[in-house]
């Protein structure tokens, strides 16, 4: 990834060189850190110089606690003395939202003979190597001097790369339909002086042609453009939620019907191999271990459904797993495995395939928590089944009520049934709706059948099981959806740049992301989330 500067002679040095990292929620991204005393004159050497201890963590750790100090570990795990590493994260997406602008002109210059100029309105960013990059083009407005453009929207990072003193610059012309555009004028400014401008009431400029301004002393101006309107949404992002305060729960039910088969034998779904682990433990770890670094208390519900369960034998189809009702929670997703295992020989194998009850019980927490006005806290529950559900009215139902909750489901497939069926619940084809006809607020459902990932490889080639969980936890924790349809607090710290009333506290008030206009000539911006990290070792050389 990258390299510090060397700091000589310290102890305790604190290094200024900072790394930007894509963060992806969706992936597990294992980070090794590296501490060397250098000897040469010329920086760094692997072979010359002394390794003084590292450290290993994920970056999904490190954006969760915002800052992680661990020892540093020398070869086989032994400590380097006292010596640790200090290791700091912050989200660089920065302005997440996009603005509307609203353009209008009067007394523009006439560049027709026989009928006025049909002007337009081009506006540019200036790159750092002072290209310009067209980020928009309004419509023309034909035989008109006094032009009023419709308000369009563009992400912040599109037209500013976020930096709100980056230079701008707006260009008009007449439209000629050979394509021989006349220019009209131009002016210079940045999105910094648009807001103060358009606050203080004084947002318009002279559109200038150089040429004109060069060749005549009375030249003053070719027209003037007005900023007849502006505002900037703020949208958030699921980094600015986790960094923000907002806490994820996580959990996991498993089905433990007898279409899985007879737990003892070896081509049960549920047989437990000591050497290779079954499809559930794989679902489980490679999707419980991503969301585990966002659980602050590391403490997992686990339930079961489809069973007949101690002492009386009677089926159940919400039962915790550890067989404690009054702490269904489990120490870490191992801790999970460990009580999946050690349930399998308790329980009898039964049926049906009901999972609305599970759904219910977790939204009826959720919707304990909406209640209270703070929404700090986001559920995720993970469905682990081997076939198509029997309840699926009830669970249709379940879900359109969940879907105005602060939660999401993940149900997963296991084994070679036909999952065809379950697709319906999952609202990437169409609005979900309850047997009434009442539609879900927003998608919550993401349903994949774990054979069609296990398999797979992610966009930039990294195998392994735990990648599997990819397309799966891409969806699967979204606050930020769910706060483009509620109201939701921002926590401390979410806001930390940009202007307008969404740039303050207080309650969040989301709004719609920005359409695509058809035929729009230039691509509009994509912002990525990304992390800068920086750190400082104490104890080393």
């Amino acid at each position: 990834v990258g390299r510090t500067e060397v700091v000589r002679s310290s102890l305790h040095p604190v290094f200024s060189k900072v790394f930007t990292v894509d963060y992806y929620f969706e992936e597990v991204q294992r980070l090794r850190f590296e501490v060397y005393d250098t000897h040469g004159p010329s920086g760094f050497s692997c072979q010359e110089d002394d390794f003084l201890g590292g450290m290993e963590c994920t970056l999904g750790q490190i954006v969760a606690q915002k800052k992680v100090t661990r020892p540093l570990l020398l070869k086989f795990g032994r400590n380097a003395g006292k010596s640790s590493i200090t290791v700091i994260a912050e989200d660089i997406s920065g302005n997440n939202g996009y603005v509307e602008l609203s353009f209008r002109a009067r007394k523009l210059d006439d560049k027709d003979l026989f009928s006025k100029s049909d002007p337009f309105l081009e506006l540019y960013r200036v790159n750092d190597d002072q290209g310009l990059q067209l980020v928009y083009r309004t419509e023309v407005v034909k035989n008109n001097l006094n032009p009023v453009w419709e308000a369009f929207k563009v992400s912040l990072s599109s037209l500013c790369s976020c930096e709100e003193t980056r230079p701008l610059k707006c260009l008009v012309w007449d439209y000629d339909s050979r394509g021989k555009h006349d220019f009209i004028g131009e002016f210079s400014t940045t999105f910094e002086e648009m807001q103060k401008a358009f606050e203080e009431g004084q947002a318009q400029w002279d559109c200038v042609n150089p040429k004109y301004k060069q060749k005549r002393r009375s030249y003053k101006n070719s027209g003037v453009v007005v900023l007849a309107d502006l505002k900037f949404h703020r949208v958030y992002s699921f980094l600015d939620y986790i960094m923000g305060g907002c806490q994820i729960h996580f959990t996991v039910a498993i089905d433990f019907t007898a279409s899985n088969g007879d737990p003892r034998n070896s081509c049960s779904l549920h047989y437990i191999n000591p050497y290779q682990p079954n499809e559930y433990l794989k679902a489980l770890v490679s999707v419980g271990e991503i969301c585990q670094d966002y659980d602050s208390d590391k403490r997992f519900s686990a339930l079961g459904f489809g069973a007949r369960i101690p002492p009386k034998y009677e089926v159940s189809h919400d039962f915790a797993i550890n067989f404690n009702p009054e702490d269904d929670e489990c120490e870490g997703i191992q801790g999970v495995v460990e009580a999946y295992q050690n349930c399998l020989p308790r329980v009898q194998l039964y049926g049906p395939t009901n999972v609305a009850p599970i759904i219910s019980k977790v939204a009826r927490v959720a919707a304990a928590e909406e209640s209270t006005g703070e929404a700090s806290q986001y559920y995720i529950l993970l469905i682990l089944t081997d076939g198509v559900v029997t309840d699926m009215a009830d669970t249709r139902e379940a879900i359109v009520r969940a879907s105005r909750l602060p939660m999401s489901i993940i149900i997963v497939g296991v084994g070679n049934a036909d999952f065809t069926d379950m697709q319906v619940l999952d609202g990437d084809d169409g609005v979900l709706r309850s047997p009434r006809g009442e539609p879900a607020l927003r998608d919550i459902v993401q349903f994949v059948p774990f054979r069609e990932l296990k398999n797979q490889r992610t966009a930039r080639g990294a195998p392994g099981i735990h990648h599997a969980a990819s397309p799966v936890a891409a969806n699967l924790c979204d606050p930020a959806r769910h706060a483009q349809h509620t109201r939701i607090p921002c926590g401390a710290g979410q806001v930390r740049a940009g202007r307008g009333p969404e740039a303050g506290g207080g309650v969040l008030q989301p709004q719609r992301p920005a359409p695509e206009r058809p035929g729009r000539p230039c691509r509009r911006g994509q912002p990525r989330l990304h992390t800068v990290k920086t750190w400082r070792a104490s104890g080393g050389q």
